[in-house]
């Protein structure tokens, strides 16, 4: 007999208005079995995973649990049901603890007056211990946001749940962190549990899932087994066509250009110390570390986001004082944020109001008005150079997918003409074609004669993209590879405080 499976789901519908999100999809996930569920950003995924934790209901179909038909009409019936959620946007309050996060809805369910903060702190310890050694007591708003990508998952870790959704678990994890994960997802899945794992990185898919579940367009498309597949496949049933090449073909070395940056000595006493290095027109300069390295802190020093106590920043050669961000953008360097929804965009005004938002003269008519004709050219412009799918530019950067987010954010920073620009995980929590096409303008912009700086913790990413990476250790330079030596193996070895 076949066994019951965990969890399934028969004809789910949902539509928002004129747009049909799910049409009729199928989905069962087995008992112990790790499920992935793939799809490009707008395939349906979070809609079909928001239903089964009841935060949206469908229109039509059915949910059985353990063979047994069920109905979640909110987040609270499904956490009875046993089914946790982590979600890829970081869902929690940043003034209060670490502790007091995961037990949040504990004690509020508790009903009781008193609350034993010690034993919550010793078993919230517990479980943090399994993912991070971060003492539970440190408020969240003081973590990075990898760190609270881990605090999220160990919330759901503590729920009684039988059926874990995980959706882009390590976008903002380092290698080691996420290996640290994967050994995790393991024994939960030897203990019985059931694991649906929506990622768009497909090593991690090969390497942890079981069966994987194709949603193109709303649909399912197919159910197969990971071990009759190919990365290669998988993709293009993705898709519904061909990737030929993931990463541009490298150009010739920017080593003969006089420096347009150069860094000399910069400290700030506590996350990183005496950071030098040059960066040249048309280069593409990676930094690599692990999390809490410092490699955030340095782009945001050097662009003035955050303060540094000594050294020396010079743009084409002439020392500059960099008091603001707003004095970056003068001189032609732009940060783009790691969080691209509460650092990187204004979600719920207009996509041609965010593109325009770093250089509102260019779009002024004059006497401090703005020109709508102005704002609608340079949106235009903006959205043909980083291929932007949209409806119309007056929509809210809220209604498109993640990807096309990420475009908007990146059309932000590109208003200013940007001849220097840092970029902090340019395609976290995108899908494989939007990355491909974020790879390929980075590729124009540093043909152009662009200088970037390309952070990341995806090292397939960085060797496939940059000509040199930089590698930070406890807020050092731990070393630099280049050429032949830009392996996974020598990044790793020197974010780990080897020798070069």
């Amino acid at each position: 007999m076949t066994p019951t499976p965990a969890l399934r789901l028969s004809g789910i519908c949902k539509s928002f208005g004129p747009v049909r999100a799910l049409q009729n999809v199928g989905f069962e996930l087995a008992a112990g079995e790790i499920h992935a569920l793939a799809g490009e950003n707008g395939a349906g995924k979070s809609t079909l995973m928001n239903v089964i934790d009841g935060i949206i209901r469908p229109d039509a179909g059915g949910i059985w649990v353990d063979g047994k038909a069920v109905e979640i009409r909110r987040p609270a019936d499904a956490q009875r049901l046993g089914i946790a959620l982590v979600h890829q946007e970081i869902a929690l309050c940043p003034d209060i603890s670490i502790y007091e996060n995961i037990y949040m809805a504990h004690t509020n369910s508790a009903g009781r007056l008193w609350v034993n903060h010690d034993q919550l702190r010793r078993k919230a310890q517990a479980v943090m211990d399994r993912l991070a050694p971060i003492p539970v007591t440190t408020r969240v708003g003081d973590l990075s946001i990898s760190q609270q990508q881990l605090v999220e998952i160990a919330k759901a870790l503590t729920l009684d749940c039988r059926i874990l959704i995980l959706d882009e678990p390590t976008a903002a994890l380092t290698e080691p962190e996420a290996q640290r994960l994967f050994g995790i997802i393991r024994q939960l899945r030897a203990e019985n549990m059931s694991v649906i794992y929506i990622s768009h990185r497909m090593a991690e898919i090969f390497a942890l899932c079981q069966r994987v579940t194709i949603m193109r367009d709303g649909c399912t498309v197919g159910c197969e087994t990971l071990s009759s597949l190919t990365p290669d496949r998988l993709i293009t049933r993705l898709v519904g066509r061909e990737l030929t090449r993931l990463f541009p073909p490298k150009r010739a070395s920017c080593q003969h250009r006089d420096p347009v940056l150069r860094v000399d000595g910069l400290s700030d006493d506590r996350r990183f110390f005496d950071i030098s290095f040059e960066l040249r027109p048309g280069e593409i300069m990676g930094f690599g570390g692990l999390m809490g390295a410092g490699r955030t802190e340095i782009a945001q020093a050097v662009c003035a986001i955050d303060a540094f106590r000594r050294g020396a920043v010079a743009i084409n050669g002439r020392p500059v004082r960099l008091r603001h961000y707003s004095d970056c953008i003068r001189h032609g360097m732009a940060y783009l944020s790691e969080d691209r929804k509460a650092a990187g965009l204004f979600l719920d005004m207009p996509i041609d109001w965010n593109m325009s938002a770093l250089d509102i003269p260019a779009v002024c008519a004059g006497y401090g008005l703005l020109s709508q004709e102005a704002e609608r050219r340079q949106a235009e412009r903006l959205g043909r150079e980083v291929q932007l799918k949209k409806g119309k530019f007056s929509d809210p950067v809220s209604s498109l997918s993640g990807g096309n987010q990420q475009k908007v954010a990146l059309a932000k920073v590109l208003s200013i003409k940007p001849a220097i620009l840092f970029l902090d995980e340019p395609t976290r929590g995108v899908d494989i074609s939007a990355k491909a096409e974020i790879y390929q303008i980075l590729h124009v912009l540093a043909e152009s004669g662009v200088a970037l700086v390309v952070i990341s913790s995806e090292l397939p990413e960085l060797i496939g993209l940059c000509d040199r990476v930089m590698v930070i250790h406890e807020g050092r330079i731990g070393g630099e590879v280049r050429g032949d030596a830009l392996t996974e193996e020598n990044i790793m070895r020197l974010a780990a405080g080897a020798t070069a």
